[in-house]
């Protein structure tokens, strides 16, 4: 892992393997160490892949203002910029996804294929409501790195899965959590996503979309998947009967097969 100056901050970021580049932008509260490493071994054997942290998390500087995704987006291709890489298929999970369409529309070509995975257009009236009154919640489920840790890991994984991996919850702990974030951290990349509305202008995304959800995700539902495949021009969707929000930590071997295939 490397530090590089993008514009008014200093990014943590890590290149894997070579070929096209494949640009994967995590979610709210999350670092590069979120993802899993087989996932970035085997896709980085096709693709130089491309992880880092975003504004206000992990390594990456975490200035005391007011976050939104189009600066997020524009860190990313910030990003790009530094490390001379002029057009890349993007990747996102979860906020990171909002991060992905914002720069699909924003920048439509530095994007070849989009990859949007356990996301949506935004957060409904309700869900913003709920957002800004559990603001205080979360602050009271954050007061150690220990319940920060707890509270994560059951918004990302199925009650099921983790009761039945307990080996895995561990090992993910382990490395996901070397940096905890703060709940200030957590709370300026909340107030992004709460900001946060494609709606209206996801019918000018004119690439190449693949939409992936897991079917038990009770952090984002499913539901919103739907809703961009009816906004987004021909997009793939594929859902994932056994994941919750980690789809990828869930289904390792289906998931990653559906994204190489449509990258190919």
């Amino acid at each position: 892992m490397a530090k590089i100056k993008v514009k008014d901050i200093n990014m943590e970021y890590k290149i894997s393997g070579d070929g096209f580049p494949l640009v994967m932008i995590m979610g709210l509260g999350a670092t590069l160490e979120w993802w899993e490493p087989p996932m970035i071994e085997e896709l980085s054997e096709q693709y130089k892949t491309i992880i880092f942290d975003n504004r206000g998390i992990g390594q990456t500087d975490k200035p005391d203002m007011k976050y939104t995704i189009t600066m997020f987006a524009d860190d990313t291709v910030n990003l790009m910029n530094e490390l001379e890489i002029e057009r890349a298929h993007v990747l996102g999970i979860s906020m990171g996804g909002m991060i992905a369409q914002e720069m699909a529309l924003s920048y439509p070509e530095r994007v070849e294929k989009l990859v949007l995975c356990s996301t949506a257009t935004g957060l409904t009236w309700f869900m913003r409501l709920l957002a800004r009154l559990f603001k205080g919640a979360y602050k009271g489920r954050m007061k150690t790195p220990e319940k920060t840790r707890e509270m994560l890991i059951s918004a990302i994984f199925s009650k099921d899965f983790i009761k039945a991996n307990p080996d895995k919850i561990e090992r993910v702990k382990q490395r996901a959590f070397k940096i905890t974030p703060t709940f200030d951290e957590f709370k300026r990349q909340l107030e992004a996503t709460i900001k946060f509305d494609s709606r209206k202008r996801l019918k000018n995304i004119n690439k190449p979309v693949l939409i992936m959800h897991g079917k038990l995700d009770s952090l984002i539902s499913y539901k919103a998947s739907l809703q961009l495949v009816q906004l987004i021009p021909y997009p793939k969707l594929m859902l994932f009967e056994n994941s919750a929000h980690a789809l990828f930590s869930q289904e390792p071997e289906k998931t990653i097969k559906s994204l190489l295939e449509f990258l190919a």
